[in-house]
């Protein structure tokens, strides 16, 4: 391992706004994020208070939380946070090193609204109660384009069904992303399981989209990955849905099915499991 990747790990150790795999936090995000705004340090985690997040009673004092997956640098975690002082925002990502950056910069400028946790993915049900989290960002993940890895895929209903854990009714997913594959295969899991898409466009900063009354401020954040164009598409794929239906198992071998047909198992943006900078594996 490099010496500033060394440097990196031992530096976040030492952030209160990291979290590596943290024990027992359903519920308890709200009360962390206090904490991390006023102190006393080191926060302690078992003395944090844990709060139900009812929809149909909201605490007053219960700050929305946004979710941002796989979220390399942190860019769009920061980049709302600063846009929503008034909210929450926590980015996950096994990569410390990247996790590194975002974590810095929100130190730096004294953002006390966005934090990072360390850990796989897969794990997320871990650290979250039923309701406490009000959106998801996927950010140009790994698109897993191998059909063989589809399941890895962070659109999966595999993984949805997690994320449905602990959305609040209504919550809402958005996908960004350069890879023309995962934004057809999330369109194939979203019209299969029947789920409501609230935007979708197969071109983000395309001139008609960005006049139109769809387009956000939220949409104008860019990552590090996202100026690499790796897929080479030169376009960004974005959609907007809610996971407001049961995702039946079942279902999956239908998915399979449908997506072995227009699937290949390498195409042109398959060089982003291969080319990524050095600097960042």
């Amino acid at each position: 391992m490099g010496q500033k990747k060394l440097i990196k790990f031992a530096a976040i150790k030492q952030y209160e706004n990291v979290l590596e795999n943290p024990q027992a936090m359903p519920g308890k995000w709200n009360s962390f994020f206090e904490k991390l705004a006023i102190g006393p340090y080191p926060i302690s985690l078992d003395e944090l208070s844990v709060i139900k997040n009812n929809t149909t009673t909201n605490h007053s004092a219960i700050k929305p939380l946004t979710l941002e997956l796989a979220c390399g640098r942190g860019e769009y975690a920061v980049g709302l946070a600063r846009m929503f002082p008034n909210q929450n925002f926590l980015g996950l990502d096994i990569k410390g090193n990247r996790i590194w950056k975002g974590a810095s910069i929100a130190n730096k400028e004294g953002i006390h609204n966005v934090a990072f946790v360390r850990t796989q993915i897969d794990q997320i049900t871990n650290y979250f109660d039923t309701n406490e989290v009000a959106e998801i960002w996927v950010t140009f993940p790994d698109p897993q384009l191998r059909l063989s890895k589809a399941k890895k895929r962070l659109t999966h209903p595999k993984f949805l069904r997690l994320y449905q854990q602990f959305l609040q009714p209504g919550g809402i997913v958005h996908l960004k992303t350069d890879s023309p594959n995962l934004y057809l295969f999330t369109k194939t899991v979203i019209e299969l399981f029947e789920l409501t898409v609230i935007t979708a466009t197969d071109n983000l900063y395309e001139t008609a989209f960005v006049q139109s009354n769809q387009w956000n401020e939220k949409l104008s954040i860019k990552t590090y990955y996202e100026g690499l164009n790796i897929a080479s598409s030169n376009r960004i794929h974005y959609i907007q849905f809610k996971i407001d239906k049961d995702l039946p198992i079942a279902k999956d071998e239908i998915l399979k099915e449908l997506i072995a047909e227009f699937e290949v198992t390498e195409t042109h943006d398959a060089k982003r499991e291969r080319t990524l900078p050095k600097t960042e594996e």
